[in-house]
């Protein structure tokens, strides 16, 4: 375990946290996050992921513009829900990601754990989209990555990560909830509006 590893995961769970709580402040903190992120996992053969830190980055940069843009009457930042033909697209999509990135990796590369490895970075770049948009959707598909995360990076030896794995499964959980209460308390004030 390094300094930059613990590092790393503590704005992991700054991150966490404010995204939770619907703030736009969590962007800086993924930043920072993913930039150390990147160097850990570069370090420790998992390509992929690393690769993916780089992805999260602009991404992050996108989501903070889309969220600022996207504020309800009170200054809070409005959640969706996706449809089910949504879903059935963005799950076929990601298990295609899957095998075409870890077959990718796994004849090109010395990737340790290729296929485990794109399907934690493949499933990421799903839910982080996801996330950008809003969707409460996002929180289901952080928890799948969460669960395989711990397995890859207990593997790894990359304890500070698998217990930052840990916190953000817990997270997710809370996050999916509480997101849950922000869309009824927006159908609640649609619903008030539209009967004033």
């Amino acid at each position: 375990m390094s300094l930059l590893e613990a590092i790393a995961a503590l704005f992991g769970v700054a991150n966490i946290l404010l995204i939770v709580r619907r703030s736009v402040w969590n962007f800086p903190a993924a930043l920072v996050m993913v930039s150390l992120t990147g160097i850990v996992l570069w370090d420790a053969r998992l390509y992929s992921d690393a690769g993916l830190q780089v992805f999260f980055f602009v991404v992050n940069i996108l989501g903070w513009v889309l969220w600022v843009r996207n504020r309800g009457e009170e200054g809070e930042i409005v959640v969706e829900r996706m449809g089910a033909v949504g879903r059935i697209v963005w799950i076929a999509v990601a298990l295609v990601a899957i095998y075409g990135w870890g077959w990718f990796m796994a004849i090109n590369t010395n990737a340790s754990w290729p296929w485990w490895d794109a399907s934690v970075a493949m499933l990421s770049v799903a839910a982080q989209v996801l996330m950008t948009r809003r969707y409460i959707d996002n929180w289901h598909w952080w928890v799948v990555v969460n669960l395989i995360s711990i397995w890859l990076y207990w593997s790894k030896q990359l304890y500070w990560f698998t217990g930052l794995y840990v916190v953000f499964l817990g997270m997710a959980l809370w996050g999916l909830a509480e997101w849950r209460v922000a869309e009824r308390a927006q159908a609640a004030r649609r619903t008030g509006a539209l009967a004033a």
